[in-house]
């Protein structure tokens, strides 16, 4: 099993996070935002991943910094998960009709990373969620698994369904990318011979 328990505290969060890249789905989430909350729950189930966050962060300022941190624990625990990467398809891509709204992801665990962010999210908030952190946490998430990630709104209107639809595209574009392809679970995807 590909699993990861982390550790994250500064001084402005404290973050405890597991991830079981071949699990069936479950996740107990408490990051302090709701909307984060539900969002980690949908990435889970559509990732398949099992995954427990605590986060006690300074919510009290803005949810910034727990938003930011999560993604930098979570790209921390994908990466360890991962270990050398040896068997896995590395790549992994998704068209996600969500009502009106429609998001293309695709992911390389390339060990580079990079973020080609596209969303046009029209509301400043959804509930008391600040949207411009959408970006803060996949910015954080791929610094740390040193994975690409190209996510990108072909249409839609609504904003929690946009960003609703961000999170379950690349959970599947994930999912796809650590698949272990048995005929060569000893090989690494790359003339390198790392990735």
């Amino acid at each position: 099993m590909r699993t990861a328990t982390l550790t994250r505290k500064t001084a402005e969060t404290d973050i405890k996070l597991t991830i079981n890249l071949d699990g069936s789905g479950e996740s107990t989430i408490d990051s302090g935002c709701g909307f984060l909350d539900h969002m980690l729950t949908l990435f889970a189930k559509h990732g398949r991943f099992d995954l427990t966050v605590k986060c006690d962060g300074d919510t009290y300022v803005d949810d910034h910094h727990t938003v930011e941190d999560i993604g930098i624990t979570l790209g921390l625990a994908f990466k360890e998960a991962l270990k050398d990467k040896k068997g896995i398809i590395r790549y992994g891509n998704m068209i996600l009709p969500m009502d009106e709204t429609l998001i293309l992801s695709a992911v390389d665990f390339s060990g580079r990373s990079y973020l080609n962010y596209d969303l046009q999210i029209p509301t400043q908030k959804v509930g008391n969620f600040d949207t411009e952190l959408v970006e803060e946490f996949w910015l954080g998430f791929v610094r740390s698994a040193e994975c690409t990630l190209h996510i990108k709104q072909l249409d839609g209107t609504n904003s929690h369904h946009i960003i609703e639809g961000a999170f379950k595209s690349v959970a599947r574009s994930m999912k796809d990318a650590v698949k272990i392809d048995e005929r060569f679970a000893d090989e690494i995807l790359s003339t390198k011979g790392v990735l």
